[in-house]
């Protein structure tokens, strides 16, 4: 039986609501806790980006950060990573700028970002899940972080205004949604004129085909829901982006990458 677009919506929402809880009562291993069918690593899954037992392998969580990135967020936050790469190794932010992390999970990347951007810039996040807000909430006052607002909501919708900051950041949350294109078109709207997108996200060699896609792992579990390279710049470029490029890093699935995305709106858009 093929989910609904609201089942598997819901699916998503209560993956991340068990691992926001897993880590919130002291559990580090949140994906251990998560329901054999709702993730790509579970023994009943295929476990090409998994190890043999179920535990999750370096293409995903806190290992993409850096020791010192790591350092200096509360363990909570790093703890509650589920990424599939590291943002800030693309969006290159700058003292001043507005940003915004959709899908934000703990945390880990607003905080970051907050850092980055300084006392006179301002850091976002959007996220669906009351449990991963009340996580990133309790992140927020362990770290002092004074210039970082958490929001609830999906990103097909953003709360925020069109223009509202510099960059759109993201870590492997967008081949989660079911609608990539209003996605795309939500991201383009909050950006300023100039303003510009840096993302990781599991992305898929282009000869996959989207059942081949769903044989090496679940939609929750991010790899069943991935784009192709082709399909993701061809996206982008629907809604308005110029310059945009997607570097593969690493594997994640044989063929399924996990990747950079980049763009840009136009100036004059």
């Amino acid at each position: 039986m093929t989910d609904t677009g609201d089942e598997t919506r819901e699916r998503v929402r209560a993956r991340y609501a068990t691992a926001a809880t897993a880590v919130s009562r002291g559990n580090r291993d949140a994906l251990a806790l998560i329901d054999a069918d709702q993730s790509c690593c579970s023994p009943s899954e295929n476990a090409s980006c998994c190890g043999g037992s179920g535990e999750l392998d370096d293409a995903f969580g806190a290992s993409l950060y850096s020791a010192d990135e790591q350092g200096e967020l509360p363990a909570e936050a790093v703890a509650a990573s589920l990424g599939c790469g590291n943002p800030m190794m693309v969006a290159r932010l700058n003292e001043g700028e507005k940003v915004l992390d959709l899908g934000s999970g703990g945390g880990i990347d607003v905080l970051l970002s907050a850092r980055r951007v300084g006392p006179t810039g301002f850091a976002y996040g959007v996220d669906m899940t009351d449990e991963m807000l009340e996580l990133a909430e309790a992140n927020k006052a362990k770290a002092g972080a004074v210039n970082v607002e958490f929001l609830k909501g999906t990103i097909e919708d953003v709360p925020l205004p069109d223009g509202a900051v510099d960059v759109v950041i993201s870590n492997c949350v967008i081949n989660l949604s079911i609608d990539k294109p209003t996605v795309f078109a939500e991201m383009f709207r909050v950006l300023v004129p100039g303003g510009r997108i840096g993302i990781s996200d599991v992305v898929a060699e282009d000869h996959l085909t989207p059942a081949e896609r769903a044989e090496r792992g679940s939609h929750v579990g991010c790899i069943a829901g991935a784009l192709s390279r082709t399909e993701y710049l061809d996206g982008l470029a629907a809604a308005g982006f110029i310059d945009a490029a997607v570097e593969f890093t690493h594997e994640a699935a044989p063929g399924m990458h996990s990747a950079l995305v980049r763009a840009v709106k136009p100036a004059a858009a």
